[in-house]
Protein backbone atom coordinates (compact mmCIF):
# COMPACT_ATOMS: atom_id res chain seq x y z
CA UNK A 1 0.00 0.00 0.00
CA UNK A 2 2.67 2.17 -1.13
CA UNK A 3 2.71 6.31 -1.44
CA UNK A 4 3.24 7.10 -5.14
CA UNK A 5 1.66 5.77 -8.32
CA UNK A 6 2.93 2.10 -9.52
CA UNK A 7 5.00 2.79 -12.09
CA UNK A 8 4.39 -0.96 -13.55
CA UNK A 9 5.90 -4.58 -13.09
CA UNK A 10 10.16 -5.50 -13.39
CA UNK A 11 8.88 -8.46 -15.17
CA UNK A 12 5.79 -9.92 -16.35
CA UNK A 13 4.05 -11.94 -13.45
CA UNK A 14 6.73 -10.13 -11.06
CA UNK A 15 4.21 -8.27 -8.74
CA UNK A 16 6.33 -5.64 -7.89
CA UNK A 17 5.16 -3.64 -4.83
CA UNK A 18 6.72 0.41 -4.82
CA UNK A 19 6.55 1.52 -1.23
CA UNK A 20 8.71 4.25 -2.81
CA UNK A 21 9.57 5.79 -6.31
CA UNK A 22 13.39 4.05 -4.88
CA UNK A 23 12.35 0.88 -3.00
CA UNK A 24 9.97 -1.92 -3.04
CA UNK A 25 9.55 -5.94 -3.05
CA UNK A 26 8.32 -8.01 -5.33
CA UNK A 27 5.76 -11.62 -5.55
CA UNK A 28 6.07 -13.61 -8.04
CA UNK A 29 1.84 -14.75 -9.65
CA UNK A 30 1.83 -18.84 -10.40
CA UNK A 31 -1.65 -17.82 -11.94
CA UNK A 32 -3.66 -15.08 -13.00
CA UNK A 33 -7.38 -15.78 -11.67
CA UNK A 34 -8.62 -12.10 -12.70
CA UNK A 35 -7.80 -8.26 -14.43
CA UNK A 36 -10.42 -5.93 -15.21
CA UNK A 37 -10.89 -1.97 -15.19
CA UNK A 38 -13.91 -0.96 -13.54
CA UNK A 39 -14.69 2.74 -13.94
CA UNK A 40 -12.61 3.94 -10.61
CA UNK A 41 -10.13 0.87 -10.38
CA UNK A 42 -7.70 -1.62 -11.38
CA UNK A 43 -8.54 -4.88 -10.37
CA UNK A 44 -6.24 -8.27 -10.47
CA UNK A 45 -6.52 -11.62 -8.51
CA UNK A 46 -3.50 -13.74 -8.94
CA UNK A 47 -2.69 -17.08 -7.51
CA UNK A 48 1.08 -17.02 -5.60
CA UNK A 49 3.18 -19.49 -3.68
CA UNK A 50 4.51 -16.76 -1.16
CA UNK A 51 1.17 -15.98 -0.33
CA UNK A 52 -1.41 -17.06 -1.65
CA UNK A 53 -4.60 -15.78 -3.22
CA UNK A 54 -3.43 -12.26 -3.54
CA UNK A 55 -5.60 -9.23 -4.31
CA UNK A 56 -4.09 -5.98 -6.13
CA UNK A 57 -5.56 -3.03 -6.82
CA UNK A 58 -4.17 -0.31 -9.02
CA UNK A 59 -1.59 -2.06 -8.82
CA UNK A 60 -0.52 -2.43 -5.18
CA UNK A 61 -1.13 -5.59 -3.14
CA UNK A 62 -3.93 -5.32 -0.79
CA UNK A 63 -4.44 -8.52 0.70
CA UNK A 64 -3.85 -12.10 0.56
CA UNK A 65 -4.99 -15.72 1.97
CA UNK A 66 -1.87 -16.27 4.29
CA UNK A 67 -1.18 -13.45 5.70
CA UNK A 68 -4.44 -11.12 6.00
CA UNK A 69 -4.61 -11.57 9.62
CA UNK A 70 -1.52 -9.59 10.25
CA UNK A 71 -3.74 -7.11 9.25
CA UNK A 72 -7.18 -7.61 9.91
CA UNK A 73 -6.75 -8.72 13.48
CA UNK A 74 -4.66 -6.14 14.87
CA UNK A 75 -6.72 -3.30 12.72
CA UNK A 76 -10.37 -4.73 14.20
CA UNK A 77 -9.35 -5.87 18.05
CA UNK A 78 -7.05 -3.05 19.54
CA UNK A 79 -10.62 -0.93 19.65
CA UNK A 80 -13.04 -3.95 19.62
CA UNK A 81 -11.23 -5.78 23.06
CA UNK A 82 -10.94 -2.11 24.37
CA UNK A 83 -14.61 -1.52 24.48
CA UNK A 84 -16.50 -2.92 27.02
CA UNK A 85 -19.09 -4.27 24.88
CA UNK A 86 -19.31 -3.83 21.48
CA UNK A 87 -22.68 -3.81 19.56
CA UNK A 88 -22.63 -2.06 16.38
CA UNK A 89 -19.99 -1.56 14.04
CA UNK A 90 -19.36 0.10 10.74
CA UNK A 91 -16.54 -0.50 8.33
CA UNK A 92 -16.47 1.96 5.46
CA UNK A 93 -14.10 -0.19 2.68
CA UNK A 94 -13.17 -4.18 3.65
CA UNK A 95 -14.29 -5.26 0.48
CA UNK A 96 -12.45 -8.90 1.31
CA UNK A 97 -14.65 -8.81 4.13
CA UNK A 98 -11.51 -9.72 6.65
CA UNK A 99 -12.81 -7.14 8.99
CA UNK A 100 -15.93 -8.30 9.29
CA UNK A 101 -14.94 -11.74 10.26
CA UNK A 102 -13.25 -10.47 12.93
CA UNK A 103 -15.88 -7.93 14.53
CA UNK A 104 -18.37 -11.24 14.06
CA UNK A 105 -16.26 -12.76 16.58
CA UNK A 106 -18.04 -10.83 19.11
CA UNK A 107 -20.88 -11.88 21.00
CA UNK A 108 -22.50 -8.83 21.64
CA UNK A 109 -22.05 -7.60 18.32
CA UNK A 110 -25.75 -7.40 17.04
CA UNK A 111 -25.27 -5.55 13.54
CA UNK A 112 -22.39 -4.89 11.05
CA UNK A 113 -22.71 -2.28 8.11
CA UNK A 114 -19.95 -3.26 5.90
CA UNK A 115 -19.75 -0.08 2.93
CA UNK A 116 -17.99 -1.57 0.34
CA UNK A 117 -16.31 -13.07 -2.77
CA UNK A 118 -15.08 -15.11 -4.83
CA UNK A 119 -11.78 -15.59 -4.15
CA UNK A 120 -11.11 -15.03 -0.84
CA UNK A 121 -12.99 -17.35 1.39
CA UNK A 122 -9.99 -17.81 3.39
CA UNK A 123 -10.27 -14.04 4.24
CA UNK A 124 -13.90 -13.52 5.39
CA UNK A 125 -14.64 -17.23 6.16
CA UNK A 126 -17.90 -17.50 5.60
CA UNK A 127 -18.71 -13.70 7.72
CA UNK A 128 -19.62 -12.24 4.17
CA UNK A 129 -23.40 -14.30 4.61
CA UNK A 130 -23.22 -13.37 8.00
CA UNK A 131 -26.92 -12.46 9.03
CA UNK A 132 -25.65 -9.85 11.32
CA UNK A 133 -24.05 -8.02 8.61
CA UNK A 134 -25.33 -5.56 5.95
CA UNK A 135 -23.28 -4.86 3.04
CA UNK A 136 -24.09 -1.26 1.41
CA UNK A 137 -22.07 -0.26 -2.11
CA UNK A 138 -21.71 3.25 -1.68
CA UNK A 139 -19.52 6.57 -0.99
CA UNK A 140 -18.25 6.14 2.29
CA UNK A 141 -18.07 9.53 3.12
CA UNK A 142 -22.01 10.71 1.50
CA UNK A 143 -22.55 7.63 4.02
CA UNK A 144 -21.11 8.73 6.99
CA UNK A 145 -22.49 12.11 6.18
CA UNK A 146 -25.95 11.06 5.79
CA UNK A 147 -26.38 8.49 7.98
CA UNK A 148 -28.42 8.77 11.38
CA UNK A 149 -27.28 5.61 13.22
CA UNK A 150 -24.82 5.62 15.80
CA UNK A 151 -21.78 2.72 16.40
CA UNK A 152 -19.89 1.30 18.94
CA UNK A 153 -16.69 0.47 16.43
CA UNK A 154 -15.74 1.91 13.19
CA UNK A 155 -12.92 0.45 11.33
CA UNK A 156 -11.72 2.79 8.37
CA UNK A 157 -10.33 -0.04 6.20
CA UNK A 158 -9.57 1.63 3.74
CA UNK A 159 -7.14 2.03 0.07
CA UNK A 160 -4.29 4.29 0.72
CA UNK A 161 -4.94 7.95 -0.43
CA UNK A 162 -5.25 8.62 -3.77
CA UNK A 163 -7.91 9.79 -6.23
CA UNK A 164 -11.73 8.65 -5.12
CA UNK A 165 -10.40 7.34 -1.66
CA UNK A 166 -8.46 10.82 -1.06
CA UNK A 167 -11.56 12.34 0.10
CA UNK A 168 -11.71 9.97 3.13
CA UNK A 169 -8.47 11.00 4.76
CA UNK A 170 -9.18 14.68 5.55
CA UNK A 171 -10.19 16.06 8.93
CA UNK A 172 -14.25 16.69 7.30
CA UNK A 173 -14.39 12.90 6.87
CA UNK A 174 -12.51 12.17 10.52
CA UNK A 175 -15.59 14.41 11.89
CA UNK A 176 -18.49 13.03 9.81
CA UNK A 177 -17.16 9.42 11.61
CA UNK A 178 -17.29 11.57 15.18
CA UNK A 179 -20.78 12.41 14.48
CA UNK A 180 -21.67 8.80 14.19
CA UNK A 181 -19.74 7.03 16.73
CA UNK A 182 -21.00 6.74 20.59
CA UNK A 183 -19.05 8.83 23.42
CA UNK A 184 -17.63 5.59 24.52
CA UNK A 185 -16.82 4.47 21.15
CA UNK A 186 -13.62 3.73 18.76
CA UNK A 187 -12.47 4.53 15.79
CA UNK A 188 -9.55 1.99 14.25
CA UNK A 189 -7.77 2.89 10.87
CA UNK A 190 -4.67 1.96 9.25
CA UNK A 191 -2.15 4.88 8.56
CA UNK A 192 1.24 4.32 6.16
CA UNK A 193 4.47 3.18 6.85
CA UNK A 194 6.81 4.97 9.24
CA UNK A 195 9.68 4.19 7.21
CA UNK A 196 8.67 5.05 3.72
CA UNK A 197 5.55 7.40 4.77
CA UNK A 198 7.07 9.78 7.44
CA UNK A 199 4.63 12.95 6.06
CA UNK A 200 1.69 10.95 5.67
CA UNK A 201 2.03 9.48 9.28
CA UNK A 202 2.28 13.79 10.55
CA UNK A 203 -0.30 14.35 8.15
CA UNK A 204 -2.54 11.91 9.28
CA UNK A 205 -1.76 12.24 13.24
CA UNK A 206 -2.60 16.04 12.91
CA UNK A 207 -5.84 15.59 11.17
CA UNK A 208 -6.98 12.65 14.17
CA UNK A 209 -5.78 15.11 17.12
CA UNK A 210 -8.11 17.58 15.12
CA UNK A 211 -10.97 15.84 15.93
CA UNK A 212 -10.50 13.11 18.27
CA UNK A 213 -9.67 14.04 22.31
CA UNK A 214 -7.82 10.58 22.44
CA UNK A 215 -5.68 9.61 19.54
CA UNK A 216 -3.01 6.33 20.11
CA UNK A 217 -1.22 5.13 17.27
CA UNK A 218 0.06 1.93 17.15
CA UNK A 219 2.93 -0.62 15.13
CA UNK A 220 1.98 -3.35 13.26
CA UNK A 221 4.23 -6.03 11.44
CA UNK A 222 2.57 -6.71 7.89
CA UNK A 223 4.71 -8.79 5.07
CA UNK A 224 2.74 -7.56 2.04
CA UNK A 225 3.29 -4.43 2.85
CA UNK A 226 6.69 -4.71 3.07
CA UNK A 227 7.06 -4.39 7.34
CA UNK A 228 6.54 -1.83 9.49
CA UNK A 229 2.63 -0.53 9.28
CA UNK A 230 1.53 2.56 11.85
CA UNK A 231 -2.42 1.91 12.37
CA UNK A 232 -4.48 4.00 14.98
CA UNK A 233 -7.36 3.69 17.38
CA UNK A 234 -9.23 6.94 18.21
CA UNK A 235 -11.90 7.91 20.61
CA UNK A 236 -13.61 11.09 22.41
CA UNK A 237 -13.02 8.78 25.74
CA UNK A 238 -11.81 5.28 25.49
CA UNK A 239 -8.08 4.56 25.55
CA UNK A 240 -6.36 1.33 24.57
CA UNK A 241 -3.31 2.23 25.66
CA UNK A 242 -5.39 1.79 29.50
CA UNK A 243 -5.61 -2.02 28.72
CA UNK A 244 -3.20 -4.32 30.28
CA UNK A 245 -2.23 -7.13 28.44
CA UNK A 246 -3.74 -9.57 31.76
CA UNK A 247 -7.06 -7.70 31.19
CA UNK A 248 -6.85 -8.09 27.23
CA UNK A 249 -6.02 -11.51 27.85
CA UNK A 250 -8.67 -12.26 30.29
CA UNK A 251 -10.98 -10.16 27.49
CA UNK A 252 -10.20 -12.42 24.74
CA UNK A 253 -10.70 -15.54 26.72
CA UNK A 254 -14.37 -14.44 28.41
CA UNK A 255 -15.63 -13.27 25.34
CA UNK A 256 -14.79 -16.39 23.19
CA UNK A 257 -13.04 -14.53 20.78
CA UNK A 258 -11.19 -17.43 19.10
CA UNK A 259 -8.95 -18.26 16.19
CA UNK A 260 -6.60 -15.18 16.68
CA UNK A 261 -3.31 -16.21 14.83
CA UNK A 262 -1.26 -12.41 15.69
CA UNK A 263 -3.40 -10.55 18.23
CA UNK A 264 -3.08 -11.17 22.08
CA UNK A 265 -3.18 -9.17 25.25
CA UNK A 266 1.02 -9.03 25.05
CA UNK A 267 0.84 -8.37 21.75
CA UNK A 268 -1.95 -5.74 22.52
CA UNK A 269 -0.32 -3.72 24.81
CA UNK A 270 3.48 -3.85 23.05
CA UNK A 271 2.11 -2.65 19.67
CA UNK A 272 2.34 0.94 21.03
CA UNK A 273 5.65 1.04 22.09
CA UNK A 274 6.94 3.03 19.60
CA UNK A 275 10.63 3.67 19.31
CA UNK A 276 11.99 6.89 19.22
CA UNK A 277 11.89 8.27 15.50
CA UNK A 278 8.31 7.09 15.53
CA UNK A 279 7.42 9.24 18.86
CA UNK A 280 9.29 11.86 16.90
CA UNK A 281 6.88 11.56 13.85
CA UNK A 282 4.15 11.39 15.73
CA UNK A 283 4.77 13.93 18.55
Amino acid sequence: MPDVAAPGDLLPGVLTEYLTEDCGFFVRSSREFERFQTPYQAVEVHDTRSFGKLFRLDGHLMTSEKDEFFYHENLVHVAAITHPAPETALIIGGGDGGSAEELLKYRTIKSVTDIARKYFAEVHRGALTDPRLTVKVEDGLAFVRGATDSYDIIVLDLTDPGGVSEPLYGVEFYRACAARLNPTGAMALHVASPVAHPERVRSAMANLRAVFSVVIPYLVSIPLYGGLWMMACVSPTLNPAYLTPLEANRRIATRGIRDLQYYNGEIHRASMALPNFVRDLVA
